[in-house]
């Protein structure tokens, strides 16, 4: 039987130690996680799956999706979360997995909400103690400002910096002289002595998607309200700062615009949703997304509505709610974030989506919905004020909802009308209809008792 002691891939002899460790399958993934904790909070290492205790090559069952699952389970069960690179490698037809995991910009790294340290071929739980010592001396974690294996220099767009540095001047007054694209890029913190950041690649990269496939944006029209049948589908690569406009432009494409001709003499243009508010979105999704998912920033274009889905979580401390109204600023991605300021982009002081609700509002469209899913966060922008799923999202119950299609299309009903729709009694038929006239949805027409009808607010009917 082959052994990893006596070779490797490079004919290499390979044993553990404070940086290798061997397991036999995947069934052991609670202490394949604990060593990628104890290799992070120390000075990395790798995993060998599918290798034996004394190096003997046992192999692994790898299956489809195999891979993501193993790259989703370290993701969701370490925290701060961990991106290693994995590689399958073959061995006299089998195959084992190597994990490979470097030092963590910020320490300690917890798996299953407990930290490990390497010791010799061991790994140890850290003691309360070791735990406050590695978190006093980290530093922030931040997935854009890891070093990209096999980037240099050369792979930063000259033309893109420039033009940077023109738009910084003219529209926040930046001062700094920079006088080549190194120089530049150091002062900004996108490359050390180890290399260049993803930031860099991100922001300047002459091929951004060569090294993150996942920076690429979408932008989808679907017919009708389900995301079955594209009418229109675009893929835009390119650094993420000409990306705004890029999808901008493909949004528009997909979008009606209606032209009026008042009173003055040039025209006004109303397209379906207003212009600024879906830019702030997509200039928040694409700045401060988790470039660590390896899903795309998408827009998807209905008959209803416009969504935009950015991949990752909103930022520890900010909640759904808290975006409503004025809240704290934490950019997710700082390295990003600055050139995103400095440009003109946004303005990082946690007003953007309160920028969006007012822009909804004064164009007389319902307050987008903000929304968290498993691995993305999610704005929705309606056209109709009375859709059934924006009507549940501002709290009305089945009843109350059932009622108010039934004035879509009849334009009126009763209090007796609403029990028979629902199946309740007067009273809560006479509660539930007063809840919807102080929402503003509908209005009482007509004398007290039988007189008395409810219409949409707004409508003609009476």
């Amino acid at each position: 039987m082959p052994s990893m002691t006596r070779e490797n891939t490079n004919n290499q002899h390979i044993e553990e130690s404070e940086t290798v460790e061997f397991k036999s399958s995947l069934a052991e993934l609670k202490q394949i996680l604990e060593t990628l904790s104890a290799f992070s909070n120390g000075e990395g290492g790798r995993v060998f799956i599918g290798v034996g205790d004394e190096g003997q090559i046992k192999g692994v069952d790898i299956g489809r999706n195999t891979i993501e699952n193993l790259a989703n389970k370290i993701k969701r069960e370490t925290d701060p979360p961990l991106y290693p690179s994995m590689v399958v490698e073959e061995h006299d037809t089998k195959k084992i997995i190597t994990i490979e995991v470097a030092k963590s910009p910020i320490k300690p790294v917890f798996a299953f909400d407990k930290a490990f340290k390497r010791v010799g071929r061991t790994n140890q739980k850290l003691t309360s103690v070791e735990i406050r010592e590695l978190a006093r001396y980290g530093v922030s974690y931040c997935y854009s400002a890891q070093i990209v294996k096999g980037a240099t220099i050369d792979d930063i767009s000259s033309g893109s910096v420039s033009k940077f540095v023109e738009q910084a001047k003219g529209r926040r007054g930046w001062t700094t002289e920079v006088h080549n694209t190194n120089e530049f890029l150091t002062k900004m913190g996108l490359v050390n002595q180890e290399g260049v950041t993803i930031a860099a690649i991100l922001l300047f990269g002459k091929d951004p998607e060569r090294f993150i496939v996942q920076s690429e944006v979408r932008c989808g029209r679907f017919k009708g309200t389900e995301p079955l049948e594209f009418e229109d589908f675009e893929v835009i690569g390119g650094d993420i700062i000409a990306q705004v406009d890029d999808l901008m432009s493909s949004i528009r494409k997909n979008l009606k615009m209606e032209v009026k001709i008042g009173d003055k003499p040039e025209r006004m243009e109303r397209w379906e949703y207003p212009l600024p508010a879906i830019r702030e979105g997509i200039i928040n999704a694409i700045c401060h997304r988790d470039y660590g998912e390896t899903s795309n920033v998408q827009v998807r274009i209905f008959d209803d509505r416009l969504e935009i889905w950015s991949p990752g979580k909103l930022p520890l401390g900010i909640t759904v709610d808290k975006l409503r109204r004025e809240h704290e600023s934490i950019p997710p991605n700082p390295l990003i974030a600055r050139p995103f300021f400095l440009s003109g982009y946004i303005e990082n002081w946690g007003t953007g989506t309160n920028r969006i609700i007012r822009e909804c509002a004064e164009y007389g469209l319902p307050e987008p919905e903000f929304r968290e899913t498993g691995t993305s966060f999610v704005i929705t922008f309606r056209k109709d004020i009375l859709s059934e799923e924006y009507l549940k999202y501002i709290g009305l119950n089945i009843d109350q909802v059932k009622a108010v299609m039934h004035l879509k299309v009849n334009k009126k009903i009763t209090n007796g009308e609403y029990q028979k729709l629902n199946g309740v009694s007067r009273s809560t038929a006479t509660r539930e209809l007063s809840s919807l006239v102080k929402l503003g949805i509908i209005e009482r027409h007509g004398r007290t008792g039988r007189g008395t009808v409810y219409v949409l607010k707004g409508s003609n009917d009476s």
